[in-house]
């Protein structure tokens, strides 16, 4: 990081205000970014972090405030004029052409002219140099893009920005659908950009990567400006505070509850032996309390979702026993599963739970009216008393119950997931990465939820990629490796997530 002592800040934005009809979505915010660092922008859905960054890009015109660019005062007609100023924007759906070639889209609209119109060879030349500075010089830049995985697409969106000498460029959750190994790598890219003297906004909803990668912060809070901040002098509570409202005590409470939620005494929710199937996840004995958390940690692949869906009857078991609460069970579909009080709440929310065509009051209804069957449609009156409830108890932000859910927050529709599951009053909920994807604050209504349900006697399976989500909630915690069972451990005061990490490394030798 350069230090900014002795630098002039190249984006600076101050007093900014955006209006829209009856609403002030940014009222008097300041914001700058410094050559060569990596600034994250903080806050909750709604909070103006995506109005800010539309501000700068020229999306949208602000009401009231000034924006300098590089000690030059400027004013955004559009995003055109905003590149002109040096500022590039990868957004989280990379938006490529994927039926142009790799070096085609490195190059678009900036293509190298010749006498005779464009020079094709000189434009893929230009291609591979800036394919170089995001480590993909080894591939073909005649090849078609629909051949690149989306991370290496991600990195062509990043080579393209260079193209035009960016001064600023903003990743927006550019690490959503990466693995650990691929985030790994856009950091690498990411501290090299930096140290050439690009200053680079992060926007990610993983305060751990925020932590890691980044060098300050700014923190927005219902449109207005909270704070600037230094990275390694804020500790996470206190950030979190800062975004929420809540005090670093309020979220803290959140792993001590957990503490207090026991494993039921001699009384079992979920017992499976030697429970597997075949190329897919090895055979799982496991005992599961009354009223427990209980995790799934592991990497990508792990078989953490494996086990999820077998025991929801999603995917059926090919050995090994099943029983709930006592009794054997049989649990061969998913309406089963739900009758016989397990529930499910998927990892895909966009394309395998929520239906973006219906209203929240019909995705909420949706198990329910399942279980009941069709041919007993559930009373209008009562639909909206059930979802009325579910929508006060989780706080879900919605105009109405008739809003469609494609509408609402990534946050927002996860609750309305979770009230579906919730609505069908399961003694089993599976929530598998129940806060993928979504700000701090609905992250940690969730958490407080999943704490506050299994201290009212609900078993509570959990399963997520973040190690300190698990180690925060979980009780106990089963650790998966190669779609195999390594360990069973206790979730002690010491515990860290790191000693998940050490298990999954050493094949289940616990820490």
């Amino acid at each position: 990081m350069t230090d900014t002592a002795d630098n002039a800040p190249v984006v600076e934005m101050t007093g900014i205000t955006v209006e829209f009809p009856g609403v002030k979505a940014l009222d008097d915010v300041r914001f700058r970014m410094y050559p060569g660092e990596v600034h994250s922008l903080m806050g909750e859905n709604g909070a103006g972090k995506s109005t800010l960054i539309k501000a700068l890009t020229g999306v949208y015109s602000i009401n009231q405030g000034t924006i300098v660019v590089s000690g030059h005062k400027r004013h955004f007609a559009g995003t055109g004029d905003a590149e002109q100023s040096g500022i590039a924007t990868v957004y989280q759906e990379v938006n490529l052409c994927t039926n142009l070639s790799i070096g085609e889209n490195v190059m678009l609209g900036h293509e190298v002219r010749g006498p005779l119109g464009i020079s094709w060879r000189r434009t893929h030349e230009a291609a591979r140099r800036a394919l170089a500075t995001v480590g993909l010089d080894r591939f073909g830049t005649r090849l078609p893009l629909s051949s690149l995985p989306i991370a290496m697409q991600q990195l062509v969106a990043i080579a393209r920005a260079t193209v035009i000498d960016a001064k600023v460029l903003i990743l927006d959750e550019p690490t959503s659908s990466l693995d650990e190994n691929e985030v790994a790598k856009l950091f690498e890219i990411i501290r090299k950009l930096r140290d050439s003297g690009v200053a680079i906004l992060f926007v990610s909803h993983f305060l751990d990567q925020v932590y890691e990668i980044s060098d300050r912060l700014t923190v927005l809070r219902n449109g207005g400006y909270i704070g600037e901040y230094r990275t390694g002098e804020i500790a996470q509570p206190e950030l979190i505070s800062l975004m929420t409202g809540a005090t670093a005590t309020e979220f803290e409470k959140v792993a001590h509850a957990a503490e207090q939620v026991q494993e039921g005494e001699g009384a079992s929710a979920i017992e499976v032996h030697d429970f597997g199937r075949s190329r897919v996840i090895e055979g799982v004995d496991l005992t599961i309390g009354q009223g427990e958390i209980f995790g799934f940690a592991g990497l990508l692949g792990s078989g953490r979702t494996e086990l999820a869906r077998l025991l929801f009857g999603a995917d059926r078991p090919d050995a090994g026993s099943y029983t709930l609460e006592g009794s054997q069970a049989s649990i061969a579909s998913p309406i089963k599963a739900l009758k016989k009080g397990v529930a499910y709440s998927t990892e895909n929310r966009r394309d395998e739970g929520i239906v973006g065509d219906l209203s929240v009051r019909e995705n909420i209804i949706l198990s329910l009216q399942a279980i009941r069957g069709w041919a007993h449609p559930i009373p209008m009156k009562e639909q909206k008393e059930i979802c009325e409830r579910y929508v006060k108890a989780l706080g879900i932000k919605t105009a109405s119950l008739e809003t469609p859910i494609a509408s609402l927050s990534g946050g927002n529709q996860q609750k309305v997931l979770l009230a579906r599951w919730l609505a069908t009053e399961p003694k089993v909920l599976i929530l598998d990465e129940p806060t993928r994807g979504i700000d701090v604050g609905a992250k940690f209504e969730i958490q407080r939820t999943i704490v506050r349900l299994a201290g009212e006697g609900m078993t509570i399976v959990v399963i997520s990629s973040e190690m300190d989500e698990i180690v925060r909630v979980a009780n106990r915690i089963l650790v998966l490796k190669d779609r195999r069972p390594i360990a069973v451990v206790n979730n002690t005061d010491d515990f860290t997530p790191g000693d998940i990490v050490r298990i999954i490394a050493d094949g289940g030798v616990a820490a």
